[in-house]
């Protein structure tokens, strides 16, 4: 009986404890919840308030969370914290969200809150922006498809809607490009390099816009057979991307076309050093080896362009140059 009667009082002593716990911990999660206000306002760079930014408040000790909206004049207020460490933060489609962690007290006023948003720059903004990031992806569907009017009009719908980002410009230009209405696309071209400059003082800064601006005035010239500004901005697009296979090529490109044979013969090679698989310095190496004479080197080029890319409409072509190449050789 005296076991019994031991074991009755721990079982008892058990159930007391696991209700004490049952309360505490119940006591615990009702902490975060109770009588604490926050107050506060957003504004824009300029000062200007902002309508809609969502407001989280979130306890940093547990799952408790309260959400709340700015009104036309910035203003919010969230009701219902329990006192301890809580993050705030402020998030509006279009601009860098901004947080603070804060104690809130229940028995006490606590300080007013002020968040100041930035708008995100350059080509994420429009990422962050559902119907603009659709708009982008249909003018490059367009763009792709070479209905370039109908890009056209996308793009410059794009910019009167985010006229900050001036990377648009860049999209505009290569549709002037290839409508080739050429002098238009090279002052696209040509905003784009003076925005870079304004805003980072430095086209290294910015490289990818750079490299695309430069390498798209390089084709205007190069189509208006104006060789020299060409060069000099592919050159341009070289120095600042040395590992870009298309701007070596281009710069070969036009030292061929001005018959600077030695010239081209180096830019072509770096190109193959950049991208080894692609086809295209290969079959322009064959030409440049046989305008300069060199009928073995040309055939090593022309046998490993049609080698890497069989399936090119240009090979039988350069089959027919091979058999030429091959007669030539055997009549000297």
């Amino acid at each position: 009986m005296l076991n019994i009667s031991r074991n009755n009082r721990f079982l008892k002593g058990l159930g007391i404890l696991f209700l004490f716990l049952g309360i505490t911990s119940f006591s615990f999660s009702q902490a975060h919840l109770g009588k604490g206000r926050i107050t506060g306002t957003v504004v824009d760079e300029n000062g200007k308030p902002l309508e809609g930014v969502l407001i989280v408040v979130q306890s940093l000790r547990a799952k408790a969370k309260f959400e709340s909206y700015t009104d036309k004049k910035g203003h919010f207020a969230v009701a219902g914290m329990g006192t301890g460490q809580w993050r705030v933060t402020a998030s509006k489609e279009g601009y860098v969200s901004s947080y603070v962690d804060i104690p809130i007290r229940q028995l006490r006023k606590n300080p007013a809150l002020s968040f100041i948003l930035k708008k995100i720059k350059g080509p994420a903004g429009l990422k962050t922006n559902e119907e603009s990031f659709q708009l982008l992806d249909k003018g490059n569907l367009l763009l792709e498809e070479e209905k370039y009017d109908e890009a056209l009009g996308v793009f410059e719908e794009l910019l009167t809607k985010y006229s900050e980002i001036y990377q648009i410009h860049l999209n505009i230009g290569t549709c002037y490009l290839k409508k080739r209405e050429l002098d238009k696309a090279e002052e696209q071209f040509k905003l784009v390099l003076d925005k870079i400059l304004e805003t980072h003082g430095d086209y290294n800064k910015e490289k990818v816009t750079s490299l695309r601006a430069l390498a798209g005035l390089g084709e205007v010239f190069l189509q208006k057979e104006k060789f020299e500004d060409a060069q000099k901005y592919f050159a341009q697009a070289l120095e600042i991307s040395p590992e870009d296979a298309v701007s070596a090529y281009n710069v070969g490109e036009v030292y061929f076309s001005n018959q600077k044979i030695d010239e081209a013969i180096a830019y072509f090679e770096l190109a193959i050093e950049i991208k080894k698989e692609w086809s295209k310095p290969y079959l322009k190496l064959g030409y440049v080896y046989l305008n300069k004479g060199d009928f073995d080197k040309s055939l090593e080029y022309f046998q490993k362009f049609i080698e890497m890319d069989p399936e090119s409409p240009q090979v039988p072509n350069v089959q027919n140059i091979i058999a030429t190449i091959e007669k030539m050789k055997d009549s000297r």
